[in-house]
């Protein structure tokens, strides 16, 4: 639960962002695990993620997607040169425009290529009242876009790592905890652990005690 800091790039920190997890995540992928030589990147944030952008510009082993507010910070018009298939939105864009955007790029991005791995960068700073994204999508939106990234993923065998990223809003905790909860209930997360105890309530237990955490901190 976290992670995500997709403004900082290899050489400069920028937007909260002090480190460049998704780039050392699949820098280390495709230089430690046989196997993996192809990435795709999709950054599910409202901002734009221009860190990873900068790094992979040149690197055709990596595809970008990235769908984000067009109006809003960073707006680095040199790294939207790396992203592969770009989505911008309009201020106050609401569930279903997005839900549908989002099916249509993720369908086509893992049609064009199919990657080894994917990066989910699936911020909640897309929120309804969200200070810094200026979108409209709803909490059961949120739980949806996750449930549309990770079933085709799924139904192409790929595997995926989700990292949190940006959300500026107490409650988005708890609307993290009712997505992992869901993916877990339809089998997309840990599929052994899914289909011996669905709706185990020791697991959502201990999933709704992180949220509350999270909450603490923030």
């Amino acid at each position: 639960l976290g992670g995500g800091f997709h403004h900082c790039s290899s050489d400069k920190g920028g937007g909260f962002c002090a480190y460049a997890d998704i780039t050392l995540a699949i820098k280390f992928l495709f230089e430690r695990v046989q196997g993996v030589s192809k990435a795709t990147i999709i950054d599910l944030d409202a901002h734009q993620g221009n860190g990873h952008e900068r790094d992979f510009m040149d690197d055709h082993r990596v595809y970008i997607m990235d769908a984000y507010n067009r109006y809003i910070y960073p707006g680095d018009g040199i790294a939207k040169r790396a992203i592969k298939r770009k989505v911008e939105l309009e201020w106050g864009t609401e569930d279903t425009e997005y839900l549908q955007k989002v099916h249509t790029h993720v369908e086509g991005a893992l049609n064009e290529l199919k990657p080894d791995i994917i990066v989910y960068n699936a911020g909640t700073d897309i929120l309804d009242g969200d200070p810094l994204g200026g979108l409209a999508i709803s909490p059961q939106g949120i739980v949806k876009r996750d449930e549309v990234v990770f079933k085709a993923a799924r139904s192409r065998r790929i595997p995926i790592l989700m990292v949190t990223s940006g959300g500026y809003q107490k409650r988005t905790a708890r609307i993290i905890a009712d997505s992992i909860i869901n993916l877990h209930n339809l089998g997309l997360i840990d599929k052994e652990l899914a289909t011996s105890g669905a709706g185990n309530p020791k697991v959502e237990q201990m999933i709704r005690d992180s949220a509350k955490d999270i909450s603490k901190l923030s």
